[in-house]
């Protein structure tokens, strides 16, 4: 089995390639002046060369806010991007896993935690094009392809929450954090756990990817003092103060419980992922 990860420079391309490598599986890792996945000619030339077995594609465009903004470049990675990962993958005979948001949903769901048959409806330029390279991934390489829907990730690298969130206390007396916004914070060894898994029972489909639980961001910023020791006080205020160009879901809580039964695996909490990342951290 031979692997190809794309954005080689995120926390989630990191997690797989240290995971590969500790395993002492052969994986390929390009920079990413090398897997431009925006480009068909220089990503066909890629794969054509590489023959992997499964190309993971762990490049995105996450700028939330500025998406609003730079729509095209936000479409070129997240949709056409995927796109021109399936149709390389297809037509080398090799599997793809890409990730999908929770930003694909909407938040007026009342009834508990989104399931793989609701309905995706994205409030922003972000969701939808998250959700238009899903689509892509499922309209090219339906059969021979694993969607995995992830929500607020964590790991080793600096675009993520907790990096912002210990930022933040160093250069203020107190912090405000939305109490009002709910979601699973999902550590980036959890994604890995479950692909490998799902890559080794020969899963396909879209499936949401999580730790288990939910919380707000509130919640998870109390954990994450507490768990590093800062003494800051917190203050829960509601989303909408921050004013932020792109509209955000209030509750896109996603439920792992498809892909743990199907795999049989048992998903840790949201909160002992954050501990043990933190201890492993320091």
């Amino acid at each position: 089995m031979k692997y190809l990860i794309t954005g080689k420079n995120g926390q989630l391309a990191k997690a797989f390639a240290k995971r590969f490598e500790d395993q002492s599986l052969e994986c390929m890792v390009p920079d990413e002046s090398r897997c431009d996945i925006t480009n068909p000619a220089v990503i066909r030339e890629l794969v054509e060369s590489s023959r992997p077995s499964v190309i993971i594609n762990c490049a995105a465009y996450n700028l939330v806010d500025r998406a609003e903004h730079e729509r095209g470049r936000a479409y070129a990675v997240n949709a056409e991007g995927p796109r021109v990962l399936a149709e390389a993958a297809r037509d080398q005979g090799a599997f793809l896993v890409h990730f999908g948001s929770d930003y694909v949903f909407d938040g007026k769901k009342e009834s508990g935690l989104y399931r793989e048959e609701d309905l995706p409806n994205p409030l922003n330029e972000y969701g939808r094009s998250k959700y238009a390279g899903e689509t892509a991934v499922r309209d090219v390489l339906a059969a021979h392809s694993l969607v995995l829907r992830l929500s607020w990730v964590f790991g080793e690298g600096k675009q993520n929450f907790i990096v912002k969130l210990l930022e933040w206390s160093r250069g203020q007396a107190f912090l405000k954090v939305a109490c009002d916004e709910f979601s699973v914070p999902t550590w980036t060894e959890t994604v890995v756990d479950v692909t490998q898994r799902a890559l080794e029972q020969g899963v396909t489909g879209v499936y949401h990817c999580t730790n288990s639980g939910f919380c707000s961001r509130y919640e998870w910023a109390k954990v994450i003092v507490r768990q590093q020791g800062i003494d800051k006080f917190i203050r829960p205020v509601s989303m909408d103060s921050f004013n932020l160009p792109a509209h955000r879901p209030k509750f896109s809580a996603m439920s792992n419980r498809t892909i743990a039964d199907l795999l049989s695996l048992s998903i840790m909490e949201w909160d002992e992922a954050v501990s043990k990342f933190i201890k492993e951290g320091k």
